[in-house]
């Protein structure tokens, strides 16, 4: 009992360090790549403390970000409503955070405490739990009250519009993410993520149905119901994380800054953290739900062996999730560098008059489908 104990909280400790390295260096990557795009060197004069390395690819940038946020004065403007106003950074960050717990980042890991000669078999996710994607939307639905009580507690105009904007935006595009992952629960049969992967090795990635131990005809009449699963599942993630082309809430041409205009300091960095780990939490779930998790294919299409043939296996199956998950990352930022913003009357238009029937639309079709091929 200790022993598992001290297990999980040790991967408690190496999943919360690693979620804020990568929210980090996301931002580090965030304005190298917009500099790229727009023709800027970016970040480019602070190096790692103490070796100096990276100083041109400003790696110690995040270090130096990170003292600058905790050392700044925690103002807090005259008219606030004070509990609330420090209570909604909280309420934003810790969601996202919460639910990574629930995301496997690999299958197993074997092996052995050279000090107790113990062997030691545990799986990559800290909580397996049967109806783990329908506990993720339950609690990072939870994020839009922290933005919501942003703008009301700023007790300013501009906050007070973008914490609307984000809850009219939430209801909209939460239906649309829900119905999306509807025809992977009527195909795959389950609601537990390491299951969804496991799925997917033995009958073809959902979007990639070539790369599977054995061919399955059936994934590929599923493919196009589950590429539609895909589209709308991307759309309304990004919808979710109110990034380009969905920042309304934001929207500083329009509202400053919006909803978080009032913050400064670490309150200010909580809302930043929350977002950034909102994206790391949707790209977890695109990988995990529609392009095989942790699994690699290898020569011929056979699957990279799962951590149950060595620890190399199992880190390997880490090393690819979170290789694919950073590549998701990178399409996140490259978004909101190329494209521009819509129009609020448009992004509501786009999420009830299109998106939504296509959900609904596409689950119908999966049904007819499963019973029919059944």
């Amino acid at each position: 009992m200790i022993l598992e104990l001290s297990i999980t909280l040790a991967k408690i400790v190496l999943l919360i360090g690693g979620v804020l390295g990568i929210v980090s260096y996301t931002v580090l990557a965030e304005r190298k790549i917009s500099a790229m795009i727009q023709e800027r060197v970016g970040p480019n004069r602070v190096g790692l403390p103490f070796i100096g390395l990276g100083k041109s690819l400003g790696l110690g940038q995040p270090i130096a970000d990170t003292l600058k946020l905790m050392l700044k004065e925690q103002f807090v403007p005259a008219g606030v409503n004070k509990f609330y106003y420090w209570l909604a950074p909280a309420l934003a960050m810790m969601p996202a955070l919460i639910t990574m717990a629930m995301i496997p980042f690999g299958s197993v890991l074997d092996f052995t405490l050279p000090i107790a000669d113990i062997a030691i078999r545990t799986k990559g996710v800290i909580a397996d739990i049967n109806i783990a994607l329908l506990l993720i939307f339950a609690i990072t639905s939870l994020s839009v009250y922290g933005i919501t009580l942003a703008g009301w507690a700023s007790n300013s105009k501009y906050p007070f519009l973008g914490g609307i904007r984000s809850s009219a935006q939430l209801i909209s595009y939460e239906l649309t993410m829900g119905l999306s992952v509807v025809p992977i629960f009527l195909i795959v049969g389950e609601l537990n993520l390491g299951a969804i992967v496991e799925y997917q090795m033995k009958n073809g990635w959902l979007v990639l149905p070539f790369f599977a131990e054995h061919l399955n005809w059936k994934n590929f009449v599923y493919f196009i119901p589950l590429s539609l699963s895909f589209i709308l599942f991307v759309v309304a993630a990004f919808a979710e994380t109110n990034r380009l082309p969905f920042d309304m809430p934001e929207a500083e041409t329009e509202l400053v800054g919006g909803y978080h205009t009032e913050y400064a300091a670490m309150k200010f960095s909580l809302f930043f953290l929350g977002e950034y780990m909102a994206m790391i939490v949707a790209a977890s779930l695109v990988v995990t739900l529609f392009l095989g998790g942790w699994s690699l294919p290898g020569f011929g299409f056979s699957f990279i062996p799962t951590g149950e043939k060595g620890i190399l296996y199992g880190l390997l199956n880490i090393g690819t999730f979170l290789v694919k998950m950073i590549l998701f990352l990178a399409f996140f930022i490259f978004i909101r560098w190329t494209l521009p913003r819509f129009r609020y009357d448009q992004l509501m238009k786009l999420g009830w008059k299109v998106f939504l029937p296509l959900a609904l639309a596409n689950v119908v079709v999966t049904a007819f489908l499963v019973a029919f091929i059944k």
